[in-house]
């Protein structure tokens, strides 16, 4: 495994996480949120880091398991990563938050659109930066 490049396309998919979540939480789905009235937790802002910090433990293994899978195909390949992962995390993420909160299923269907995106996005750019140690 080639630790230096490993290292910084974690660095880069922990930070493409955290600008496609604040645009889509932030921006995308602004009034959407407003529009559900006070559900959420009164101290939520002040765990915020918790989001940071699962943030920064998924790129790393998003990461981790592309280079153990890696088949130097290009950005294809980080495409096809990124629906498979995409798939397996935005699945139970989006539609198991429906079935146990009252949360229109518009929403939840955008939260797995936007969700494939942004593990799309993130899985061209593992590919882009990640390469193998030349022999």
């Amino acid at each position: 495994m080639n630790v230096k490049r490993f290292i910084g396309a974690s660095i880069a998919v922990f930070f493409a996480f955290e600008i496609i979540d604040a645009v889509v939480h932030m921006v995308l789905l602004k009034k959407a949120y407003e529009a559900l009235g006070p559900i959420w937790r009164p101290d939520m802002m002040s765990l915020l880091w918790i989001f940071h910090v699962g943030s920064f433990i998924l790129a790393f293994l998003f990461t981790y398991i592309f280079v153990k899978g890696y088949e130097n195909k290009g950005i294809a390949e980080g495409v096809r990563y990124g629906v498979i992962v995409g798939l397996f995390a935005n699945i139970p993420y989006a539609f198991y938050e429906y079935v146990m909160f009252p949360l229109p299923l518009s929403l939840c269907v955008q939260w797995f659109i936007y969700g494939m995106i942004g593990f799309i996005i993130c899985g061209i750019i593992v590919a882009g930066i990640y390469k193998p140690n030349k022999v």
